[in-house]
């Protein structure tokens, strides 16, 4: 969507990528409730497990070939299976942030 207000313009993401935006802030406000101190960690588990990185490149006539994987995801999670105080809440922020990072990734390979 774009609003044009004379010389310049509000220029905002497709209706889709916001209503899922809001849905996410909700889930982590939410899911922080939980929490009974450091109530923002949910959010770095969150915005760390979202990153996607490639492992492989191989270049060919048609273009280059990147294999991408969702390495934050996987940080997060191994940290998380070895804590002792494993929290819900925050595996849970960990998952929503691999559903993100896998639309990344398919992204990635659409384009």
């Amino acid at each position: 969507m774009e609003f044009k207000f004379g010389n310049f313009a509000i220029v905002l993401p497709p209706l889709h990528i916001t209503i899922i935006a809001i849905i996410i802030i909700f889930f982590l406000v939410k899911w922080s409730k939980q929490l009974e101190t450091r109530r923002f960690t949910i959010f770095f588990y969150f915005l760390i497990s979202t990153y996607i990185a490639p492992i492989f490149s191989r270049h060919t006539k048609e273009g280059v070939f990147q294999l991408w994987i969702p390495l934050g995801f996987i940080l997060v999670f191994l940290y998380l299976y070895r804590n002792k105080r494993n929290q819900p809440s925050k595996m849970k922020a960990c998952i929503l942030g691999l559903c993100i990072a896998l639309y990344q990734v398919i992204l990635q390979y659409v384009r």
